[in-house]
């Protein structure tokens, strides 16, 4: 199955909100590309979150986030 990948820290925090499987971090050049399972279900929840259509919990939205910088920075 393809992967859904973003170098996009807030949008990976949506997707990892809204229940999209994170599967690694791939290091790039000085950035880090998060990488998902399941494109097509990924695509959509981008879309919605792209287009201001996406609703998640706040807390979990801000729990993402933290854990991807905490996940970043333990890479480096």
């Amino acid at each position: 199955m393809e992967k859904y990948r973003t170098k996009d820290i807030y949008e990976a925090s949506a997707l990892i909100a809204s229940n999209a499987v994170l599967v690694t971090l791939e290091a790039d050049s000085g950035f880090y590309w998060f990488v998902f399972e399941n494109c097509d279900i990924c695509r959509t929840i981008s879309d919605g979150y792209w287009s201001n259509q996406l609703s998640v919990f706040a807390k979990d939205y801000a729990d993402a986030i933290r854990s991807l910088k905490d996940r970043v920075f333990a890479s480096r």
